[in-house]
C-alpha cells in the first residue's frame, strides 16, 4: 500500500510539472506572438537627377543607407525638372509613406506641396540644397553641405594663393544653377572674403547650371574671342576662375586644352564637389583648389528617418563634414574618392 502511495504521489508530481510546464510554454507563445513586428518603413525620395558622378554617388549612398537600415525607397528622378520632383512628392503623398526625402533644384515653390504632405501627417526631410518656405514647419528639417563655408573656402584660398601679388586680380566666377541654395551660397560666401580686398574683382559671371556641357560651351565662346593663349573676357585678362561645381570645371578644362591655354599656372583654377576626376586634375597640376561637397549622407539620413517615424524631432539643420584639397597638400595622400 505504502509503495503504491508513493508510485502514484510521484506519478502526480510528474504530471502536475508537466502541465504546470506547458501553461508557462503556452503563456510565453501566446505572448510572443501577440508583440506587434517592427513597422516597415517607407520613404520616397525625390531626386534631381543624374546629371554628374557626385549626384549618381549621393542616389546610390542614399538607397545603400536606406537597405542597410531595413527601410524601404521608393525612387524618382526628376531630371532637372522642379515640376518633376512635385509630381513626385505628390505621389508620394497619394502612396502614403512614411516619410518624404528631396533634393530641390531650387528654393522657391514648394509651400503648396509641402502643405499637402503635412495635412497628410507626412514629415519631409530637405538634402543637399536648402529650400525658402513662409512655414518652415512646412519640412522636418535640412541636412546637407554648407555651401556658404564653400564660398569662402573658396576665397581664403584666393588670399592665400596671391598673397604676394600687387593685383589686380580678375576673376571669372562659372555660377551653378541660378535660384538654388547651393549657388547663392558660394557665391555669397566667396564674396565675403574677397570683396574685403581691392585686388579681387570678379569681372564675368555665367550660369553654366552645373553642367559639363555648359561648362564646355561657355569656354568655347570665350576663348574663340581670346587672343592665342590668354583668356579675356571684355577686354580683361581673366586671372582666376572660381567654378560652382567640378563638372562645369572639367567641362572647361577640356576647351582651354584644346585652346593651349595653361590653366593651374597662368590661370588659377578653383572648383567644388572633389569628384575623382578634379582630384586627378588637381595632381596634374590644371586644378589649384577644390572644395569638398559631400555626397555620402544616406547613414544619417535614415537615422533621422527612423526617429520622425517614432515621433521624435530631428535638428533644425545638419551639415555633412567637408574638407578643402590644394596643391599645397600632399596630394598623393588624398584616398580614393569613390565617386
Amino acid at each position: 500500500m505504502k509503495k503504491f502511495l508513493v508510485l502514484f504521489t510521484g506519478i502526480f508530481i510528474a504530471v502536475f510539472c508537466l502541465a504546470v510546464t506547458g501553461c508557462k510554454a503556452k503563456s510565453e507563445n501566446k505572448t510572443q506572438s501577440s508583440e506587434k513586428p517592427e513597422k516597415n518603413i517607407i520613404v520616397g525620395f525625390s531626386q534631381i537627377g543624374a546629371e554628374s558622378e557626385w549626384r549618381t554617388c549621393n542616389t546610390e549612398n542614399m538607397m545603400q543607407a536606406a537597405n542597410e537600415a531595413g527601410i524601404q525607397l521608393i525612387y524618382s528622378n526628376a531630371e532637372q525638372k522642379q515640376e518633376n520632383q512635385i509630381k513626385a512628392i505628390r505621389s508620394f503623398i497619394v502612396y502614403q509613406v512614411d516619410v518624404i526625402v528631396f533634393c530641390p533644384i531650387v528654393q522657391d515653390g514648394w509651400d503648396n506641396v509641402l502643405q499637402e504632405a503635412k495635412d497628410a501627417n507626412i514629415p519631409v526631410i530637405v538634402v543637399d540644397r536648402k529650400i525658402r518656405t513662409k512655414d518652415n514647419s512646412l519640412y522636418a528639417g535640412y541636412i546637407g553641405t554648407d555651401s556658404l563655408e564653400e564660398g569662402r573656402n573658396a576665397g581664403r584660398f584666393l588670399l592665400k594663393k596671391y598673397k604676394n601679388a600687387s593685383g589686380p586680380i580678375n576673376i571669372m566666377e562659372l555660377y551653378g544653377t541660378i535660384g538654388s541654395s547651393v549657388s547663392e551660397g558660394r557665391n555669397q560666401g566667396f564674396h565675403e572674403i574677397i570683396d574685403k580686398d581691392p585686388r579681387f574683382s570678379v569681372v564675368y559671371t555665367e550660369s553654366g547650371d552645373f553642367l559639363r556641357s555648359r561648362g564646355k560651351e561657355i569656354a568655347e565662346n570665350i576663348c574663340s574671342e581670346s587672343p592665342a593663349g590668354t583668356l579675356k573676357v571684355n577686354g580683361k585678362t581673366i586671372h582666376a576662375i572660381y567654378s560652382h561645381n567640378d563638372q562645369m570645371t572639367l567641362g572647361f578644362l577640356e576647351i582651354l586644352d584644346n585652346y593651349k591655354i595653361k590653366c593651374g599656372k597662368d590661370i588659377t583654377m578653383i572648383t567644388i564637389d572633389a569628384e575623382q576626376s578634379a582630384i586627378d586634375e588637381l595632381c596634374r597640376g590644371k586644378i589649384n583648389c577644390v572644395i569638398e561637397c559631400n555626397p555620402k549622407m544616406g547613414t544619417q539620413v535614415m537615422e533621422f528617418v527612423k526617429s520622425l517615424v517614432a515621433n521624435k524631432p530631428i535638428p533644425a539643420v545638419t551639415y555633412v563634414p567637408e574638407t578643402v584639397f590644394t596643391e599645397y597638400d600632399a596630394l598623393d595622400q588624398i584616398a580614393p574618392r569613390g565617386y
